[in-house]
Parts: structure tokens; C-alpha cells; sequence
């Protein structure tokens, strides 16, 4: 299955795996199982009630048993709201809506892909199936008008830590290093991924390139190695946020 990338808005690429059209389906296929017990046993409910308890008023009956259908009618986006993005048969399946930037959707997401199941499943039942297959990212027409896609679970841990560590950039924050403009995708991950390390040749390693950025960026401000290249880092993030 190919990746769907993303550059998300600090210039950070994420690979995720879209999730295929049989854990789509079969994932659907548990939902609505689980949907069918539940109405077929409140309609037994109702059934013994009547027969057992007395004559119900036909108006107050069925105004309860409406009630009564609205976890059913609201399944999907009960469960993705308030799980993350998951329902019971996508947790199965180890799948889950996020997102195209890898965030976690907002109630006005999952909100239109709960409506556009109307025609997704409901009313039309090929043309969410066609859409999966014929979309890149295996998308049905509710993931294309929210802006969503159903990813693996796997990517999304990955996406969740990834993002998580940009939560300092604030709307108040002011960079240090103007010259951190200058770097360079490719120079801020070799930053990155030379601070992330932890072997014995760690702090020898982060000494030296200290010496080639600030020899390249011109600046020589009395702080040590490690501070100066995660504050430099905080600096290329904002910028690059600032010319999304």
C-alpha cells in the first residue's frame, strides 16, 4: 500500500499508510453487526414490554423507542468523536480517521463524514467502495468533503508524537536567531536527528556540528552547544510556520 505524505504546517514530512479497502470494509462490516444486535434487541425489549407490562400509550412507546434508536442512528459519530477517531470495528481493525495533515479531526469533520455516509453506504452502497478504489488515498466521498483520511493505527502513534512536539510554538513566541531562516529542511532534520541521538559519541557529535552552524549561520552567542542548536531548531519552526 503506497504512503500518503504529508509536509505538515513546521515543514515536518509524515509518511501514512492509508488503510485498504478490505479492513475498510470488513471494519464496516463489525460496525453494522453491532448496530443490527442492538436494534434487534431493543425491538425484543419493546416486544416483551408490551406483552408483559401492559398497554403503553402509542405516542409516549414510540417517542421512548426513538430515543431509544439514537445511539444506533449516531453510531459512527458518536464513537469517532469521542474515540479518537475510531469505532469499535476500526479499533479491530487497527485503523483510524484523522486528519490529511495528521491531526485529529474536529467535530465538523467527523460530522460531514457521518452525513455523507447517506450516500457512501446507505442510499448508494458502490459509490463509497468505487471511491476508495479510484481516490490515491483510498478516500470515500465523506473523507474527501472533511478533508479526512483512515489510516493505520501504527502511523497514527507515529503522527500523534511527531506533532506533539511543536505544542511549544505558541502564537507568543519570538525567535532568538533570526539567521535560523536560513537553514535548510535537510539541515534542521540532520539538527534534529543529531540532538534525538544517545550513543557515547553523542555529546562529540553535537559539539562538532555546533561549530559548522554557527560558522555558517555567523553567529557566536555565549551559550552551549546543545541550547544553542535546540533553540535554533524552535527558531527554523516558527519561520517556516510563519510562510505557511
Amino acid at each position: 500500500m503506497a504512503d500518503a505524505t504529508i509536509i505538515t504546517g513546521q515543514y515536518v514530512q509524515i509518511d501514512q499508510t492509508p488503510a485498504g479497502i478490505g479492513e475498510r470494509m470488513l471494519g464496516r462490516i463489525i460496525d453494522m453487526l453491532l448496530i443490527m444486535t442492538y436494534a434487534i434487541g431493543l425491538f425484543f425489549f419493546f416486544r416483551y414490554s408490551l406483552d408483559n407490562w401492559g398497554y403503553w400509550d402509542q405516542d409516549i412507546a414510540l417517542t421512548f423507542f426513538f430515543l431509544c434508536l439514537l445511539p444506533a442512528i449516531f453510531y459512527s459519530l458518536l464513537w469517532e468523536l469521542l474515540n479518537r477517531g475510531q469505532t469499535p470495528g476500526k479499533k479491530m481493525l487497527g485503523i483510524r480517521v484523522v486528519m490529511k495533515d495528521g491531526t485529529q479531526p474536529a467535530l465538523s469533520a467527523y460530522l460531514l463524514r457521518w452525513l455523507m455516509l447517506m450516500i457512501d453506504i446507505y442510499l448508494f452502497q458502490w459509490v463509497g467502495v468505487l471511491s476508495i478504489l479510484m481516490t490515491k488515498n483510498n478516500q470515500r466521498l465523506g473523507d474527501l468533503a472533511a478533508g479526512t483520511l483512515v489510516i493505520k493505527e501504527k502511523d497514527f502513534r507515529k503522527i500523534y508524537v511527531t506533532l506533539d512536539e511543536f505544542q511549544h510554538l505558541s502564537v507568543n513566541y519570538s525567535p532568538v536567531f533570526p539567521q535560523a531562516e536560513n537553514l535548510s529542511l535537510e539541515q534542521a532534520n540532520l539538527i534534529n536527528h543529531t540532538l534525538s541521538r544517545n550513543d557515547a559519541d553523542r555529546a562529540a557529535r553535537i559539539r562538532e556540528l555546533d561549530a559548522k552552524v554557527r560558522g555558517f549561520l555567523q553567529i557566536n552567542p555565549p551559550v552551549n552547544d546543545e541550547d544553542l542548536l535546540r533553540t535554533l531548531i524552535r527558531d527554523y519552526q516558527y519561520y517556516a510556520l510563519e510562510e505557511i
